[in-house]
């Protein structure tokens, strides 16, 4: 009985061993891995002027209502009851308009980014995963998500970045600094 237990620890013992010998774990800076691609930098262009349009779009609208703001107030005195009214069931509702039209914009920025971006992360998905299949590794982990660094530690040979950028067709730009 000493023999069969000695036996089924030692053959746990050594799948667990030879199972994590075979283990081999990268991981990737995905915003590295953008800020190096010539699809990015289209993007990060064409979302910089959808924004800068919106921005004057807002700016002009809101200085139309401040416009009006400011006409009421020099009238107010002199108005009569129902024009006041009326004037200010309009400023409200130009407020109103202009806080939709404030939602309105933030939303089409996301859509509009989201719409760009969805290419970009297929592609950078699937040379992830090229990278690691031909490399043999075992899994490929982000190195931050949302800021906050995932590994705290890796080894750079591990960091598989450099090699799914290649995979791309794209030409890492010479380190100034040392990565994240």
């Amino acid at each position: 009985m000493r023999t069969l237990l000695f036996l089924f620890a030692f053959g746990l013992i050594t799948s667990v061993a030879s199972a994590q010998t075979a283990t081999k774990i990268g991981y990737a800076d995905v915003d590295y891995i953008f800020s190096q691609m010539p699809e990015f930098k289209q993007i990060d262009a064409d979302m910089r002027s959808l924004e800068n349009q919106l921005k004057k779009n807002l700016e002009a609208k809101g200085q139309e209502f401040q416009r009006k703001v400011a006409e009421y107030q020099q009238n107010l005195n002199t108005m009569l009851d129902a024009v006041r009214q009326n004037t200010e069931r309009e400023l409200q509702q130009l407020q109103a308009n202009l806080e939709k039209m404030q939602q309105d914009a933030q939303a089409e920025i996301q859509k509009k980014q989201a719409s760009l971006m969805e290419p970009v992360y297929a592609k950078v998905g699937k040379a992830i995963e090229d990278v690691a299949k031909e490399n043999g590794y075992t899994m490929v982990l982000n190195q931050q998500i949302g800021g906050l660094d995932v590994i705290l530690y890796g080894d750079t040979n591990a960091d598989v970045s450099d090699m799914v950028l290649k995979k791309m067709g794209v030409t890492p730009a010479p380190a100034t600094a040392p990565k994240k």
